[in-house]
């Protein structure tokens, strides 16, 4: 059976892509789909978040929400965050936080990612699970000098990559998709063999010149996968799709 919150995508997103709503288009306000599928305003919000994360409307406070025009320069994947797309697929997700520390910036860090040496960050691994197995390891890197509520932010009932898509604006990604064998502490927390193949996605993402966090997620190659669809005449849009293992 498919969620109230995946049907409302589905309908929102075919109006969208069919070009019955244009770009500009303001699409119908929360109260008024809260109305119409019967339901509550945040399972509303659930499906313009994936959509707005999908870079198919933008939500304006007080305002409203449109359709977005195409960006031909947009980056082929879009920032989304594990959660929702699991939810989204309808895929039950949990995760849990394996540790927090606040730190500051050593040199080989701080070169890699273009800050100064010595800057605050908010360290956190994560472990995040779909319909109950491990589908992804979490290492993150968050900037206090641009994030500082993160510091006391504790992440018990958001994941930080949702957290940090609804709180901190960005402007600039980049991804990095590599093939990786697991590491003994990798495999015993994924669940899988060392040595297995897993994909890795690196993210950075930048505010202006600065970053705002460094991110490497790592996914067993059994249960994930990244699939596009790609037109000549057609920004390309690259998702992340949680697979079911076949075990």
């Amino acid at each position: 059976m498919v969620s109230i919150h995946r049907r409302i995508f589905e309908d929102l997103e075919a109006m969208i892509v069919s070009g019955v709503w244009p770009p500009g288009y303001r699409i119908p306000f929360e109260h008024e789909l809260v109305q119409e599928y019967q339901c509550s305003r945040m399972t509303v919000n659930k499906a313009l978040s994936a959509l707005a994360g999908r870079g198919m409307i933008i939500r304006r406070r007080k305002v409203g929400s449109f359709v977005a025009s195409p960006q031909i320069d947009r980056t082929v994947m879009d920032i989304q965050d594990i959660s929702t797309e699991a939810e989204l697929a309808g895929h039950d997700h949990s995760y849990r936080i394996l540790m927090r520390n606040i730190e500051t910036l050593d040199s080989a860090t701080a070169a890699q990612l273009g800050e100064p040496i010595g800057a605050q960050i908010l360290r956190l691994h994560c472990l995040h699970s779909v319909d109950g197995k491990p589908n992804a390891l979490e290492r993150r890197i968050i900037m206090l000098a641009m994030v500082p509520s993160a510091r006391t932010e504790n992440f018990s009932s958001v994941p930080p990559g949702k957290w940090l898509l609804d709180m901190v604006p960005w402007s600039k990604a980049r991804h990095v998709i590599r093939a990786v064998s697991a590491d003994a502490a990798t495999a015993r927390l994924l669940e899988t063999e060392r040595g297995e193949a897993c994909l890795t996605l690196i993210r950075q993402t930048w505010q202006g010149s600065r970053t705002v966090t460094y991110v490497e997620i790592i996914h067993p190659g059994d249960r994930f996968q990244f699939a596009g669809d790609f037109h000549p005449s057609e920004r390309g849009v690259m998702d992340q799709l949680p697979r079911r293992s076949a075990s």
